[in-house]
């Protein structure tokens, strides 16, 4: 067998010891029940249901285990709250403005036409405000409702977190963790945990928990039913020519769907993605920051040599890893004022700002980001994003 059949097949073994080993176990008892649901979750999560038809039998599994052990109904769908995040109690917007970009993002209304994206409007990023406040998760489903988003997975799921605020930091690292726990950490509409169904977390109060790039419409399918995909997403662009070494992503739908979802203070620095993006704002504000891709080499991103002299006791730590030449050094949210910014990245500060462009996205907002532009968030309140990878 050759070695790349055989890294073909761990994800396929594992997966279906998973489901073996959670069958072979299930006596009917609520512990028993909770973990055959997080060992099939596992199988999802660490080997992407690798099978034919093993995602769908695995899905079916969990649902019949929450429904016959631990007392699960669909028959409330109608009861969540369709209060937005705009009836909440929210944070005044800030006036102060990003000290690392002197512009904003440009924003058209109405939105192109499907042609006019094609042709013309896929080239730079820019903002659409509203395009997507009809979407039933902004609505009907609310994304801002912790019951809806508990309901809508059951109970007893799993999830993977980031445990921190940024990936660049050396207590940064990641876990699995119960959906419900996880929610109990966001401060969302409605929120009432059954004490029945959540179990203590290990993570510590203080502690930043972050649902980032991962995805979660795989493991909820119902999710990916309360969004719309935009057609832009199927307009096969063409390379920018800044950018000549993009291709889509290799999967059948040429289109990798994300969830990120996290409370205030969450940020995702500075980085390039080889593909083209639309990222669509469901719950809270998020504050973006763009550059374009000839400012890279002003950019101060991680190369191997600073992974070489990274002494870092964390492995987890993304410092350690080389794939992390993608990413900067800089904190573009930087105040300047109280750090030293300026003075470590010079070179940023002189040819990076002057081309930088930020903006504040509300629930419904869409962001268009070519691929190779430089982008960094930050979560102003509890954020419930979607990325699409195209």
């Amino acid at each position: 067998m050759s070695h790349g059949a055989s890294v073909c097949c761990w994800p396929r073994l594992y997966t279906d010891a998973s489901i073996i080993r959670s069958l072979a176990s299930l006596d009917g008892s609520f512990s028993s029940s909770r973990a055959a649901i997080a060992r099939l979750d596992r199988a999802i999560i660490v080997a992407g249901a690798a099978g034919e038809g093993r995602l769908d039998l695995i899905l079916t599994l969990i649902r019949r285990i929450q429904t016959e052990f631990l007392s699960y109904t669909r028959d409330s769908f109608r009861t969540f709250s369709s209060r937005q995040m705009g009836d909440m109690l929210r944070l005044p917007p800030s006036n102060i403005p990003l000290k690392s970009s002197l512009h904003r993002i440009p924003a058209l209304d109405p939105p192109p036409s499907f042609m006019a994206f094609q042709t013309t409007f896929n080239r730079s990023p820019l903002v659409l405000y509203k395009y997507a406040s009809s979407w039933p998760a902004i609505n009907e489903h609310p994304w801002s409702s912790a019951s809806y988003l508990r309901f809508i997975a059951g109970p007893a799921r799993m999830v993977p977190v980031e445990v921190g605020a940024d990936y660049r930091a050396d207590d940064w690292t990641q876990q699995l963790m119960n959906w419900d726990d996880f929610l109990s950490t966001l401060e969302l509409n409605d929120y009432d945990l059954p004490t029945n169904l959540a179990t203590p977390t290990a993570i510590g109060s203080k502690k930043v928990l972050y649902l980032a790039q991962h995805n979660l419409f795989m493991q909820f399918p119902d999710l990916r039913r309360d969004i719309v995909i935009p057609d832009y997403v199927y307009s096969c662009p063409q390379p920018p020519s800044d950018y000549p070494q993009y291709k889509p992503p290799g999967n059948d739908e040429q289109l990798v769907i994300n969830g990120w979802l996290g409370p205030r203070g969450t940020i995702s620095p500075a980085h390039t993605d080889p593909y083209f993006n639309i990222y669509v704002q469901i719950v809270g504000r998020k504050t973006i920051w763009l550059a374009p891709p000839y400012v890279s080499e002003y950019m101060y991103a991680f190369d191997k040599n600073d992974v070489q002299a990274h002494d870092s006791s964390n492995p987890a730590s993304n410092k350690a890893n080389p794939l992390t030449s993608n990413t900067s050094r800089v904190d573009v949210f930087t105040t300047v004022k109280d750090d030293d910014s300026p003075r470590r990245f010079p070179a940023f500060w002189t040819n990076v700002v002057p081309h930088a462009i930020s903006t504040t996205l509300e629930p419904g907002d869409l962001l268009f980001i070519p691929p190779g532009w430089w982008h960094a968030m930050r979560a102003d309140e509890t954020s419930f994003s979607v990325s699409m990878w195209f």
